[in-house]
């Protein structure tokens, strides 16, 4: 009451304060206002029943502006706070508001009740605290794409000869025919950047629309007293959430109540070991995961003010890293664009010299230059036909279709990926997929299913089968049913009849259950009703055992439990039971072969847990603690975790391949050994001594010689931070490898970023997974890594063919134009003919060769790397021998053509391009095979390659016969189109005789260099 009457006098010392500023008519209305205020003030201070809220804003009268008296003081805790609290983990802190009772106070939050949950409380707390949303980059619009698109160094170059060659054409010929050349360039330009921009646009939606409907979770809350289901996205500060085994914390909290709550987070800090979350410990992390237990939490944090949704803002940026053939196709046509330009410059030298020389004539046989005599006019046309034939030079070299067949390539072969579960979210990760020589791989839910599963038990030294517990004594068998019924944080549910059983917990405890109940026919209920738990020591990951001392009702004796890792167990041991019941003394020569036992299932790669027990005395159990000595063992249990299905035989065709597999993984040694040695990522006889097992504080203290040194050899990294996980792949990039790198957990971020190439799992993976990827493994399988390589080789080898088939176009036009332009002064290849080619034959080309599919020869080769040349010897002496065919037919036809033929030199020009075209329609086919000389193998399965060349052909056909003006050809008989193709043909046994020449190892350009 005493707050209100303060609150109200702070308002009337407020109003009896105002400032003098209205004018006297209007002061009348003030002091009507002051006087009702005043009035209800004192009427409330007397009035028994609450006080009703009003609004904190008075309508707006014309005399006065309106001030918020009142400031909003509905929650007791500002945003801040709450922050700070998850963040720093400290319970000082949370103890000083009152613990987590006093911050649901302060939120207006019940653990039975919830939230109100009506509209209007969800705005205001939305308003107040912020929605559970994050950053996102924003999206991309398709202009962006187009803007990517131009910053490419060959657009640009083709833009300029575009210009150049537009306004010499309107200068010579007219707007009307002279804007062929630089219009047909233009085109040229805007089909590039339209088929680039319009993939990349379309992939990056198809992301898009993948990823809203994975995050979109559901998750269970209380509100108005209801337990229902909401989105995550829909959870607000203050909100009740359930949580069970298996779900991911959606925001930061805190723990209410619940029972044996244990969060995964190797999510967010890379540990691999269980934090339980208690009253003592209450703080939740989002993006964490539930491993065991169930519990209620109280939200105190939302959206970008998480952990969580800091990481996401953090990796949302992208770099500027060019993938292995970006960077080789960037020096490649930088490089053919040098001798471009110093071919053109030579021809332009030349032809100026010839003019201004009196060497060149007209139609009519004049000489075109004849000094003082010649009209200004004339030269300058002339110059600008030097000069534009000059910008042809550069156009033809060029590859102007390079950009587009990538992309063309890339984008098919995406769509098929997609197919075989595999969704690429970069273009450029197909190829650079193709070159990786190194998978870095993490274990839990990539190589794992993470399903563990009893497959052995040893009682004393003895080990028995599955359906063989008959022989063992019975007094034996009830105590190990005690110590997993007791000694466990999992449950056992049994439904009605027709069902099975259910059991919860995690992988460990649900496996050790699973087995006690259904091979030891253990009755769990019936033995928490007989027994009462006195005190209970939780799994430590340190100590790595949990024990309990209990009571049973029938006797009132007391005895402890214990459970853990074997070896640890063992040491407290010092006796154990015999299958018939008998205790033996466990010395140190029988301790030597139970741990060789242990040792053995660990070579199986088996899990070994232990369990042990000890009757103590009334008096032992007095202090709350467990003895951790003279215990008796009463048995080990092998554990099987299985690799995923193929698993193992996708490792090993990776090998195959030349390609190394290394597994970083936050486990122990000891199950990371066992893993990778099932997997196939470890041969038997790998071990810490050759360097192949490493730990990552080991890996993370080596000076950064001594990790450049073994980097290579290093085949399994156990309990590896993130930092040791990125070190690794920076180190491996240093040595020159492509490294690709797997992974599902948040922890695997940073290493996906810095890789080469990044492959997340779609089912499992976290969406800081998946945005800092560049492939998502859609099925989680890791056998699909294995696919995506060859489909990343495929692709690459589809790449370097089309080069092939693009270079041979492009030395063959350079060299005919330049000799016909130093010989006769003209080339006989327009710039529209010349662009026709590029355009016509590299988009229908690239297509045609971009639909090969994967086969099994690829994953004979070793993987190209980083450093190997784009373009091999092979590719070498395939394009050289027929670009030099191509060379002689031409220019034969260039200087003879007219007398062999009988024809004028229109025809004679028509003829050159229609053989020259046809050229590289037959030359298509020598394509399809690098090495192999039969180029016709498998042709009959790939119906788009045929219906490619058939459609390439007619357009030819259209363009000679119909287009005759756009393209300044003349029409051609039928001996003449049997020539052309009878000419072209010769490409098909030229390659096949070329392909018995023998090449040497050593790159061809390396001879040069030198």
């Amino acid at each position: 009451m005493g707050s209100i009457v303060r609150a109200n006098l702070e308002c009337i010392e407020y109003l009896l304060h105002a400032p003098n500023i209205l004018s006297q008519p209007k002061k009348r209305w003030h002091s009507a206002f002051l006087t009702i205020y005043c009035s209800k003030t004192l009427l409330s201070f007397f009035s028994v029943s609450p006080p009703q809220k009003k609004s904190s804003k008075v309508s707006r009268l014309p005399s006065f502006t309106v001030v918020d008296l009142k400031p909003d003081t509905r929650f007791k805790i500002d945003q801040n706070t709450l922050i700070q609290l998850v963040k720093e983990k400290n319970v000082d802190s949370l103890q000083k508001i009152g613990g987590v009772v006093g911050v649901a106070s302060s939120l207006e939050a019940k653990v039975e009740f919830g939230i109100l949950g009506d509209a209007e409380d969800i705005a205001h707390r939305q308003e107040a605290f912020g929605s559970n949303t994050y950053k996102k980059p924003p999206t991309k619009s398709f202009f962006h794409f187009i803007v990517e698109a131009f910053k490419d160094l060959t657009i640009f170059i083709l833009l300029g000869c575009a210009t150049l060659s537009l306004v010499f054409g309107i200068k010579e010929h007219g707007i009307k025919e002279g804007w062929y050349d630089g219009g047909s360039i233009f085109v040229a330009i805007i089909l590039v950047i339209a088929v680039s921009a319009i993939s990349n646009f379309r992939q990056n939606r198809q992301f898009d629309k993948l990823s809203k409907v994975s995050n979109n979770i559901q998750v269970d809350v209380v509100r108005a007293g209801r337990r229902q289901q909401i989105s995550v996205f829909e959870i607000v500060v203050g909100d009740v959430v359930c949580l069970k085994i298996g779900d991911q914390v959606p925001a930061d909290g805190l723990f209410f109540d619940g029972h044996s709550l244990q969060v995964d987070e190797s999510s967010m800090t890379g540990e691999s070991d269980h934090v339980e979350v208690n009253c003592s410990h209450p703080f939740l992390v989002s993006g964490t995961k539930v491993v065991d237990g169930y519990a209620r939490m109280l939200v105190t944090t939302v959206g970008m003010n998480t952990t969580w949704g800091e990481m996401m803002s953090s990796i949302s940026r992208d770099t500027s890293e060019e993938t292995p053939l970006q960077a080789r196709l960037n020096k490649l046509t930088s490089s053919i664009g040098k001798v471009g330009l110093l071919v053109a410059f030579l021809v332009l030298v030349v032809l100026l010299v010839r003019y201004f020389t009196g060497n060149t004539t007209d139609d009519n046989g004049n000489k075109e230059f004849i000094g003082s005599k010649t009209k200004v006019d004339n030269i300058v046309n002339a110059v600008v036909g030097i000069v534009a034939a000059a910008v042809t030079i550069v156009v033809v070299a060029i590859p102007e279709g390079l950009p587009l067949a990538v992309t063309l390539t890339l984008a098919y072969s995406m769509k098929k990926m997609m197919a075989d579960q595999a969704m690429v979210r970069k273009l450029s990760a197909c190829e650079t997929m193709g070159s990786a020589t190194t998978i870095c791989t993490d274990k839990t839910g990539t190589l794992t299913l993470n399903q563990m599963k009893v497959t052995k038990f040893w009682l004393g030294k003895e080990t028995f089968a599955a359906g063989s517990y008959s022989s063992i004594a019975p007094y034996v068998l009830e105590l190990v049913q005690e110590g997993v019924a007791l000694n466990t944080t999992g449950s056992v549910y049994r439904p009605n009849s027709g069902y099975e059983i259910e059991f919860s917990g995690s992988p460990t405890e649900k496996a050790i259950l699973s087995w006690a109940v259904l091979d030891l026919n253990m009755e769990m209920e019936q033995l928490m009703q007989s027994s009462m738990i006195l005190y209970v020591e939780a799994f430590n990951s340190q100590k790595k055992r949990s024990g309990v001392l209990m009571r049973r009702k029938v006797d009132n004796t007391i005895h402890v439990h214990w459970k853990g890792a074997a070896e640890m167990i063992l040491k407290m041991c010092s006796s154990y039971y015999d299958a018939s019941g008998i205790v033996k003394d466990l010395d140190d020569a029988e301790k030597i072969k139970f741990e060789q036992i242990i040792q053995g299932m660990a070579a199986s790669s088996l899990r070994c847990i232990a369990f042990a027990h000890k009757q103590v005395s009334e008096e032992d159990q007095e202090n709350k603690s467990l003895e951790e000595d003279g215990l008796t063992l009463l048995g080990l249990v092998g554990l099987k975790d299985p690799c995923r299905p193929g698993v193992k035989k996708a490792v090993e065709d990776c090998q195959y391949a030349g390609v190394n597999i290394k597994m970083i993984t936050g486990d122990n040694v000891f199950t990371a050994k066992a893993i990778a040695t099932e997997c196939g990522i470890l041969r038997p006889g790998q071990d810490v001594v050759s360097g192949a097992v490493v730990e990552g504080v080991e890996f993370r203290n080596y000076t950064q010689e001594e990790r450049l040194e073994k980097v290579e050899k290093i085949c399994v990294m156990a309990r590896s931070s993130p930092f040791d996980k990125l070190l690794m792949v920076e180190c491996l990039k240093q040595k020159g490898h492509v490294v690709a790198v797997t992974g599902d957990g948040t922890n695997d971020a940073p290493a996906l970023k810095e890789a080469d190439i990044g492959l997340s799992m779609g089912i499992q993976g976290t969406e800081v997974a998946k945005e800092s990827s560049d492939i998502v493994i859609l099925d989680d399988n890791f056998a699909s890594v294995a696919t995506v390589l060859k489909w990343g080789r495929c692709v690459y080898n589809n790449i370097q063919k089309f080069i092939q088939f693009q270079l041979t176009v492009n030395v063959a036009a350079l060299v005919i134009n330049f000799v016909a332009a130093v010989s006769a002064g003209e080339v006989p290849l327009t710039a529209v003919q010349l662009l026709w080619v590029n355009l016509i034959m590299d988009t229908l080309g690239a297509l045609a060769l971009a639909t090969e599919q994967p086969t099994k020869e690829l994953m004979d080769k070793p993987p190209v790397g980083r450093t190997a040349p784009l373009i091999t010897n092979i590719m070498w002496r395939n394009l050289l021998a027929q670009a030099s065919y191509q060379i002689i037919i031409l220019l034969t036809l260039q200087f003879k053509g007219e007398s062999i033929f009988g024809v004028t030199k229109k025809v004679n020009d028509t003829l050159i391009f229609n053989t020259f075209v046809l050229c590289q329609v037959f030359n298509e086919f020598n394509a399809r095979k690098l090495e192999k000389k039969n180029v016709f193998k498998g042709i009959h399965r790939n119906r788009l390659f045929l219906g490619i060349i058939m459609i390439t052909i007619v357009l030819q056909v259209v363009m000679v016969e119909f287009l005759k003006k756009f393209a300044d050809t003349e029409r051609l008989n039928f001996v003449q189109w049997g020539a052309c193709i009878g000419m072209a043909a010769l490409s098909w046994p030229i390659g096949w005789i070329v392909k018995w020449i023998p090449v040497p190892q050593k790159p061809f350009l390396s001879y040069i260099k030198m």
